[in-house]
């Protein structure tokens, strides 16, 4: 059984093991030691752990081979004219997506209405964290100090330090081609650490989701169906229509090799909720099964995974009309161009990690003077959004690094059509 067979049953298995437990640890009719050992030792332990050590091996990753991959990029890219090009048309789709993502869901919301029905007041309490003006945003894109970027996880810093540093490689003559293939062979030796991990994946997605599920149920959509199921046909349509109309625009390409080779992508996606974390599922999957050029695809995926918020974009969308109209706030149309002017701008420093959403949707409600406390009401069915959010998050990066790689004429478009072609 391939890899992605196992992940995608690992997935439906964790997601029904999860369900069970939920009602099992609901249910009135099991004795109060039972209901602790499952809590105690299978939810909290066992689940628990392994889902979170799972998580924290993929993120040992990110770092790493986000620089490694991004300075080789760049450096077999800093010696051509074409590099300039390049990152402005990964910039430029990146940001059209995620404005085409913005403006659905604010009109699919207005359209639907899904807080008309609410009553705004909430006994949830949230507390947010105060979003940086943006202008600070973008002062600290430079780093002072690439290490202690590096030691954060600050990924624009890091990003920045490695363009410029592969930039100075391909220009220091021997020098800098001794450095450079000391950084190819690294980058192998960490695509061989990511198979490694890759082996274990079906056990740690099972762990995690199987965890998640036997907190939440599905009792909790119930409560906000309207607002949930808004947010997911929005996020569905944007990954499967908008993706693929772009797609077979830009490029003439056929958008459904694209879509049925990204399974493990969407697997690890919704695992871990972290385009972060997915980062090395979707260089693979770009290079190794749609056919992207190494130095395109290691230029553009950990561009996108920093940028690229689009299902980010989507909630923000739609959770500001949900809560403009539960407390009974009209929106004019200057509102509604705030609103996606800020969150595309938001999505620049949006970092791939679960739940950070909610704190740049504070910054959103207040650009448009709307109560941050209605965030407490989307709070119960946000986890399960955001796993949906960061699919379509990495199916963003991937489409762009295909639409990049065309234009390049860096697209093998027989791996890109062949069927079996495979991680």
């Amino acid at each position: 059984m391939s890899l992605t067979n196992r992940i995608l049953i690992a997935m439906l298995v964790g997601i029904l093991v999860g369900t069970l437990l939920n009602l099992i640890l609901g249910s009135t009719g099991i004795s109060e030691g039972i209901r602790s050992f499952l809590h105690v030792y299978i939810v909290d332990g066992v689940l628990d752990v392994i889902g979170r050590m799972f998580v924290s091996s993929l993120k040992l990753l990110v770092v790493p081979l986000v620089l490694v991959s991004l300075i080789c990029g760049s450096s077999s890219l800093g010696d051509s004219v074409r590099m300039g090009p390049i990152a402005g048309k990964s910039m430029g789709l990146y940001l059209l997506t995620t404005a085409l993502a913005i403006g659905s869901a604010l009109l699919v919301a207005v359209l639907v209405g899904p807080g008309e029905n609410i009553n705004g007041a909430s006994g949830t309490n949230f507390t947010t964290t105060p979003t940086p003006p943006f202008m600070n945003i973008l002062v600290n894109i430079v780093p002072s100090n690439p290490i202690a970027a590096m030691a954060e996880g600050n990924m624009l810093q890091i990003i920045v330090f490695a363009l410029l540093f592969g930039y100075a490689i391909s220009h220091a003559g021997e020098s800098g081609q001794r450095i450079a293939n000391f950084f190819r062979d690294l980058e192998q030796v960490i695509m061989r650490l990511v198979m490694v991990l890759m082996a274990l994946a079906p056990y740690g997605i099972f762990a995690l989701l199987a965890s998640l599920f036997s907190k939440l149920g599905f009792a909790v959509i119930l409560d906000l169906a309207a607002y949930f199921f808004t947010v997911l046909g929005v996020l569905i349509f944007h990954a499967v229509v908008t993706y693929s109309l772009l797609l077979k625009v830009l490029s003439g390409l056929s958008p459904w090799p694209l879509l049925k080779k990204m399974r493990s992508a969407w697997a690890f996606a919704f695992s871990t909720a972290s385009s972060g974390a997915t980062l090395p599922i979707t260089l693979e999957t770009a290079e190794h099964r749609l056919g992207v050029h190494k130095e395109v695809a290691g230029f553009v995926v950990p561009l996108g995974a920093t940028i690229n918020m689009d299902g980010t974009a989507i909630m923000q969308g739609v959770a500001t009309v949900f809560i403009a109209q539960v407390y009974g706030v009209d929106m004019t149309m200057t509102d509604y161009v705030t609103v996606i002017f800020t969150a595309t701008l938001a999505s620049i420093g949006t970092a791939g990690a679960p739940g950070v959403g909610l704190i740049m949707l504070s910054m959103v409600l207040t650009q448009v003077g709307l109560p941050v406390e209605g965030i407490a009401l989307i709070i119960g069915v946000d986890r399960l959004l955001d796993m949906v959010r960061t699919s379509v998050n990495v199916t963003g990066d991937a489409m762009v690094s295909v639409l990049v790689g065309k234009s390049e004429g860096k697209l093998d478009k027989g791996v890109y059509l062949d069927p079996h072609a495979d991680i």
